[in-house]
């Protein structure tokens, strides 16, 4: 299996830290989002395209494990992979790395349901089930 992991840098914002002076922990989910949205968008699919269709994906799990701290003014890179693909599910896999070293500073996941405009589970429609395969292995 190949590994397609999508990067993007964050520099850490000072109002994104707490009275510590490190990152608080629930802008680590915000940087999974950033990660997750990029993944899509590099292989030209967006969550906009998804709703468009009449779907959205709803989070039914969520893990992050922190390792070490971050402080204002660093860079950190988001490495975001599909982990699993079901039928109606998906998991994007994160990895939370220092820019300038390559320090695992957390790791998670999120797992997402696929549901149409009532709230009702469906199948992941096929042209986005193709964009997370490609996640998955490298094929086109």
């Amino acid at each position: 299996m190949r590994d397609d992991a999508v990067d993007v840098d964050v520099r850490v914002r000072y109002v994104d830290t707490d009275q510590m002076g490190v990152v608080h922990h629930g802008n680590y989910i915000t940087w999974f989002e950033v990660g997750r949205t990029e993944f899509c968008r590099s292989r030209r699919f967006t969550y906009r395209d998804l709703e468009s269709m009449g779907y959205r994906l709803m989070i039914t799990g969520l893990r992050c494990l922190y390792r070490k701290a971050v402080r204002y003014d660093e860079v950190v890179t988001v490495r975001t992979r599909v982990k699993d693909l079901r039928r109606r599910m998906v998991t994007f896999g994160y990895e939370i790395l220092c820019k300038e070293t390559g320090t695992l500073i957390a790791h998670g996941e999120t797992r997402h349901i696929c549901l149409d405009m009532s709230n009702k589970p469906r199948t992941i429609p096929e042209s986005f089930r193709n964009c997370l395969d490609r996640g998955i292995d490298g094929t086109a």
